[in-house]
């Protein structure tokens, strides 16, 4: 008599987490389409504003072990609850915004709300299933998160031209009520009652501490002199805290990052090759919105944008699920550095750049970008929690969504600041502002396409390991693989043969 509700309330949990993760990705990857919109209703550049996207991912970064670690004590329906209520209100503030200030500030509190949702909503998912059933749910939760990424510049291109900018997060705020009903009738609450109650609050605020004075420091150094006492204090502080969160680390009971964990050779190349491919993919689309929105450039309308982007969002998306079959053929590291090469000669064609490109010259590059994601990304992905034991796949995989919102943070604001600084200089040297911005993407590409070079050093730094076998679940997490690591059929080490 009870199979009956069970199953009812099994589904239940799967529509909230599946619809929450899928509109949190969607909002997430759709800001930088908006930014313009933003910027000429605000009054605030373009490169000010960059901080609606770094913010959001700092936080973010600071948060997503931390939100996870509350669930697991306090009880993870509550916190996945009141994830999606900061949600709301964090969407609500950013569409009553007058000024680029509060539209910041909303973002930031969304990138905790965002990291919230995300932990506590696969947890909540995986305790509510079991065996075969457990897998095909996280498999969905994996090919939401990954079509609500792929979808979103789409989505607030669409929104843009017909209800303002400030219709996303209408709607992001409707849909997120919608879970919140779903939540409160159909999840049972959950706690992990063999876990220690101690929570890394300090490790929290020292992640915050070491990212934002960094990303200050990258945004503001040109204007401030990059010897300059801001610049350098910024560095100073962002350093202190590192330090500091080092030595934390190693004194709480329960902390935000085992460091035990940095001595496994393969898991500190995979997370800096997923940091690698999450700054990247970020940092491109940052670049592109603005590039193709630009009157002087291409003078594409929001909705136009979005559709130009699909090269590198839908295709990461759609090569993905083919790339952990290919993985076990070949190996994981063979076809990271792949990836990696493929991405570096993609944003290195996107390097040479002209003012009179048509939006025909970028689809090779985007497509060479999108197809380099998704080779590297799934691999190191699987790689992170398939090279620890059992009882550490969830640190692991913690460590890697964790790196995943710094390579977005950083590597963002990286893109911003050389962008924003060439297009000054050039502009200032009397360039046409075409070609300025022209010089400026092509800088930013640069950079990018020698950061997705590095990724190739991570190859050999992991090193052989073990690798998916290529089953629809493997498909699933190598499609999230660029917004959240899932767990895949590589064989953790505990169950490997000796």
């Amino acid at each position: 008599m009870s199979e009956a509700p069970t199953q009812t309330r099994a589904t239940g949990v799967l529509a909230a987490t599946c619809l929450s993760t899928l509109v949190v990705n969607a909002n997430t990857s759709a800001v930088s389409i908006l930014l313009p919109a933003i910027s000429e209703d605000t009054g605030m550049g373009v490169t000010t504003l960059q901080w609606a996207v770094t913010g959001y991912s700092l936080v973010g970064a600071a948060v997503i072990v931390t939100s996870g670690s509350m669930g697991d004590v306090f009880g993870r329906k509550r916190i996945f609850q009141l994830g999606l209520l900061v949600f709301v209100a964090s969407c609500v503030l950013i569409a009553l915004s007058s000024s680029g200030g509060m539209v910041i500030a909303g973002r930031v509190i969304q990138g905790a709300a965002g990291a919230t949702i995300l932990a506590c909503g696969l947890s909540l998912l995986s305790v509510a299933n079991t065996g075969s059933e457990q897998l095909r749910a996280v498999s969905l939760w994996g090919a939401a998160a990954a079509v609500g990424a792929a979808l979103g510049p789409l989505l607030g291109g669409v929104l843009v031209d017909t209800t303002g900018w400030q219709g996303l997060f209408w709607v992001d705020a409707v849909v997120a009520v919608l879970c919140m009903v779903l939540t409160y009738f159909t999840v049972s609450e959950s706690r992990d009652p063999n876990r220690s109650r101690s929570i890394d609050y300090a490790g929290t605020l020292l992640v915050a501490l070491t990212l934002a004075p960094l990303i200050l420091a990258l945004s503001k150094g040109s204007a401030w002199g990059w010897a300059s006492v801001a610049t350098i204090g910024c560095f100073v502080i962002s350093v202190v805290s590192g330090y500091l969160f080092v030595v934390i680390e190693g004194r709480v009971k329960v902390p935000l990052l085992d460091l035990a964990l940095l001595r496994n050779r393969i898991l500190v190349g995979a997370t800096i090759a997923i940091l690698i491919g999450a700054g990247t993919i970020n940092g491109l689309m940052y670049l592109l919105s603005l590039y193709f929105q630009d009157p002087a450039s291409l003078g594409f309308t929001p909705l136009q944008a979005g559709l130009a982007t699909l090269p590198a969002t839908a295709g990461l998306v759609a090569i993905a699920p083919l790339v952990p079959r290919l993985a076990s053929r070949v190996g994981g590291r063979q076809v990271i550095a792949a990836g990696f090469l493929l991405t570096a000669i993609g944003f290195a064609a996107v390097g040479f750049v002209q003012s009179d490109w048509r939006y025909a010259a970028f689809i090779l590059p985007l497509i060479a970008i999108a197809v380099g994601m998704g080779l590297s990304n799934g691999p190191a992905s699987s790689a992170s929690t398939a090279c620890v034991a059992e009882n550490q796949v969830g640190a692991a995989s913690g460590v890697s969504n964790m790196a995943r919102y710094v390579g977005a943070a950083v590597a963002t604001a990286l893109a911003a600041t050389i962008y924003g600084s060439v297009i000054a200089d050039q502009t200032a040297a009397g360039a046409a502002k075409g070609d300025a911005l022209a010089s400026g993407l092509s800088a930013a590409s640069w950079v990018m396409a020698a950061i997705s070079a590095a990724g190739l050093l991570m190859a050999v730094v992991m090193g052989r390991h073990s690798t998916a076998r290529g089953t629809l679940q493997d498909a699933a997490a190598a499609a999230a693989a660029h917004t959240h690591t899932l767990p895949t059929s590589a064989t953790p080490v505990a169950d490997r043969a000796t």
